[in-house]
């Protein structure tokens, strides 16, 4: 039977995972919020009520 607890202890994530989650986390990528911000801001619109 299998001792998860040992299996555990030999892991170690590959490299490749690790970089491309620093990649992934280093990116300023566009959402959704920034999206409609920019919409609004392009339209026009006054968001203040003035």
């Amino acid at each position: 039977m299998i001792n998860f607890e040992e299996e555990l202890k030999k892991f170690h994530p590959s490299l490749e995972v690790e970089d491309a989650e620093e990649a992934i986390y280093n990116q300023d990528l566009t959402d959704m919020a920034d999206l409609l911000v920019k919409m609004i801001k392009e339209s026009g619109v006054d968001v203040n009520g003035q």
